[in-house]
This record gives C-alpha cells, sequence and structure tokens, in this order.
C-alpha cells in the first residue's frame, strides 16, 4: 500500500552506519531530559501514560517476562487512533517525541517496548519513557541531527541487536532466505520527507547510511513459508513485514501475539482499520496484501 507508506514517514525514513564502539555499548540509556527543559511538543499522551502505569501496576506487568510485558501493553493500547507523521515536528532540527494519544506501526512499537523498558527498570515518568524511546530509537542510542534516526527497520534491527535491546532471530526461522532488495526510498523521494525537502545536504548523508544497509547480509522469511514458522514465535517478537515497493525494506511492523487458542496474530496499528487492533493470524494477513513479501523478527531482551 504505497500511500499508506507514504504516510509513515517513521518508516520510510531511513538509516544506517550502526555505531557501536565499545564507549556507545557501555551506555544503558540516555539521561532523560528535565520536563522544565524540554520542548513542548516532545510528549502527547499524559493521561494515557497515567493509565498504563495503573494497569502495570494492577497487574503485576513489571514481573512478566518482557516478551509478555510488551504484549500486555500493547493489547491495552488497543483501539488508540492510527495517526501518521507525529515525529515530523521541525523543518530545522531532530526532537525525540511521543505521542500516545496517536500511533502508526513504528511509534507504536517503539512506545510499547519503551514503556515495558522502563517499567523494569522502575521508571514511572515521561522522562524516562523519553529516555528508553530515545535509545531505541537513535544510532547508538544518541540522537544528532534527523539522520541519526533509523528509519529503515532492518538498520532499527541492526543497531538495537548491538545496544543488546533486541535479539535477530529470522535466520533460526525455518524458510529463512537471504534478503537481496536493496533500500534508497528517501534518496530518491526526498520530496516525501519534510526535513529532506528543507535541508537537502541531508540527501547525500541518507544515501552513504543507505549503502552501509546494502552491503549487510539480511534474512527474512518468504510469506509462503510463513505459516511453518509460527510455531517459533513469541508474544513480544518485533515483525517487520517485507515489501515489493522499490527501495524499502519493509513496509509495516507489529509484534507478534500468541492468543490463547496459542494461534500466532499481529498486534499492531492499521492504517486500515485507523487503530491499534489485535489482526488475524500472521501468515493470513501477509496472504492478504498483495505488496507483502514476508517477514523480519527480532526477540526483545530483557534490560540489564
Amino acid at each position: 500500500m504505497r500511500g499508506s507508506t507514504l504516510e509513515r514517514r517513521a518508516f520510510v525514513t531511513l538509516m544506517g552506519q550502526a555505531l557501536v564502539g565499545a564507549g556507545v555499548l557501555a551506555i544503558s540509556r540516555p539521561d532523560p531530559v528535565p520536563a522544565r527543559d524540554r520542548d513542548p511538543n516532545v510528549f502527547a499522551g499524559q493521561e494515557t501514560f497515567e493509565q498504563l502505569l495503573v494497569l502495570g501496576r494492577e497487574r503485576a506487568w513489571r514481573e512478566l517476562p518482557i516478551g509478555e510485558r510488551i504484549g500486555a501493553i500493547g493489547m491495552a493500547l488497543r483501539q488508540t487512533p492510527y495517526v501518521a507523521a507525529t515525529l515530523e515536528l521541525y523543518e530545522d532540527r531532530e526532537v525525540c517525541s511521543v505521542n500516545l494519544r496517536g500511533l502508526d506501526c513504528v511509534t507504536f512499537l517503539e512506545s510499547s517496548l519503551a514503556f515495558a523498558r522502563m517499567l523494569r527498570r522502575g521508571g514511572r515518568t515521561s522522562e524516562a519513557l523519553l529516555a528508553e524511546v530515545t535509545f531505541t530509537r537513535y544510532r547508538g542510542g544518541r540522537l544528532t541531527d534527523y539522520v541519526s534516526r533509523l528509519h529503515y527497520l532492518s538498520d532499527w534491527f541492526f543497531d538495537n541487536a548491538h545496544k543488546g535491546v533486541v535479539r535477530l532471530t529470522t535466520r533460526e526461522l525455518p524458510g529463512a532466505t537471504r534478503f537481496i532488495k536493496r533500500v534508497n526510498f528517501m534518496s530518491t523521494h526526498p520530496e516525501a520527507y519534510r526535513q529532506l525537502t528543507a535541508n537537502p545536504d541531508l540527501v547525500r548523508k541518507i544515501a552513504r547510511v543507505e549503502a552501509e544497509i546494502n552491503a549487510r547480509e539480511l534474512q527474512y522469511v518468504p510469506r509462503e513459508k510463513v505459516a511453518a514458522a509460527q510455531p517459533r514465535l513469541m508474544t513480544g517478537d518485533i515483525v517487520g513485514v517485507t515489501t515489493t515497493i522499490d527501495g524499502l525494506d519493509c513496509a509495516h511492523a507489529g509484534f507478534c501475539y500468541r492468543d490463547e487458542g496459542g494461534t500466532v496474530r499481529l498486534l499492531h496499528a492499521s492504517t486500515t482499520q485507523k487503530a491499534v487492533i489485535l489482526d488475524e493470524e500472521l501468515a493470513t494477513y501477509l496472504a492478504r496484501v498483495p505488496t507483502h513479501t514476508g517477514i523480519m523478527v527480532a526477540r526483545p531482551l530483557e534490560v540489564a
């Protein structure tokens, strides 16, 4: 679905070159930004945040394994409206933001994961949540400029594996094979991105990132093989949905959720339903969209 992909700039806004020196990997998370010093646009949905904290305390989410914790948080966020481009606040600078009032597929993923990590650390403030989002959203956990954001999902997987946030599990799944598509959508469609349109110099930096992504050996499970791989998937596993769209690795994302009957379903912010939903069986979902070609998978790791 090309139109919805263009709307999800957080997803078709892509990056590379993981900065994984020993100094970076030693960082567990960035320092939170005090509310008094924070841009007023960076956090929306305090009421939802407080409701999640209450639910988490009542249902002891903090004690759950991280995958189950993410699943519980994601299920609590069901019916949150689908809203695209909530990260594109400014043309001249990059600001890490969270908007729990409206989520797209990527911000749903990031917010649920970050909330789960924050709970295990004992955090209970919007500053703590923003610190977790910053760590996973930006290369090496450091926000510098627009190009430091991990726009391409395969790059997000790569960088967060080096940071110890996730473990890449695609190659362990039956049917996994090499992913040979090249990414270049951002550098070839700068008009689709507010910051690239306003700052042409960033396009060259994005192209360099894309070249580094293209030099990696990636794996995916073709959609006709996903049903056989589903027994290996767990609640909370992060799924990137690969696509036929030229220049993109993935055009959608969500979490696996194993329901009471044992069926692996997709928990995601749906562009068609315009909300966060628990969708049908993962393999069935993939089969119904012609542009979906398969999946990449990463399993969240518990915070140290």
